[in-house]
């Protein structure tokens, strides 16, 4: 059965989620504090991650940040809640590219599409995360391999992005360069007019 960590010092919200998923298709694991949910990540592989950002202990973000840290973790699909999308954005950038932002308060509908968008973003390829550990912790040898390829994916999706961009530039700089030479002749034109207006 697929397991739920919800991370959320909220007692109301914990309960409106188990309440939400059927209890038959879904095991819901509580956290109330970031501490206690870091160690419930790591001891129980939860298939998703419903994460507060503003909790005790251990805030939200700094969850968010032990989590990708370690790439056997960050592949876990995650949702993001929060009463205030602000609070979210002033740390992490828009678009939320591996995770989904759910604004509290949130109905049954907008609950099972989080966390349906959340699987899809977690299978997406990606680079290594600035600021994140370099090297996978020793304890998760059977991550690495997996991670390879995508890590690959991810680093040949990087350089063809680049190679775009620089064509992209290329041509805006030609662009600019027949508009500067059109410019030029205008200017002679203009020029070889008013001479001719002053003899």
């Amino acid at each position: 059965m697929p397991k739920i960590l919800v991370i959320d010092d909220s007692g109301v919200i914990r309960k409106t989620v188990k309440d939400m998923l059927p209890a038959a298709k879904f095991e819901i694991i509580e956290a109330k504090d970031g501490v206690e949910g870091l160690n419930l990540i790591r001891k129980e592989r939860p298939n998703w991650i419903m994460l507060d950002f503003i909790l005790p202990k251990k805030s939200g973000w700094e969850v968010f940040q032990e989590i990708e840290k370690q790439p056997e973790l960050r592949t876990i699909p995650l949702v993001v809640m929060s009463g205030r999308k602000d609070e979210v954005t002033k740390e992490i950038a828009e678009p939320f590219e591996f995770f989904e932002f759910l604004p509290k308060p949130f109905d049954q509908k907008q609950l099972m599409a989080a966390l349906k968008t959340a699987q899809e973003k977690s299978k997406k390829p990606r680079a290594s995360v600035p600021g994140a550990a370099k090297a996978a912790p020793a304890a998760a040898p059977a991550a690495a391999p997996a991670a390879a390829p995508a890590a690959g994916a991810a680093a040949a999706a990087s350089d063809g992005a680049a190679a775009g961009e620089i064509q992209a530039l290329k041509q805006q700089m030609a662009k600019m360069q027949a508009e500067i030479d059109a410019l030029k002749k205008q200017n002679q034109q203009i020029m070889g007019f008013l001479q001719k207006m002053k003899k």
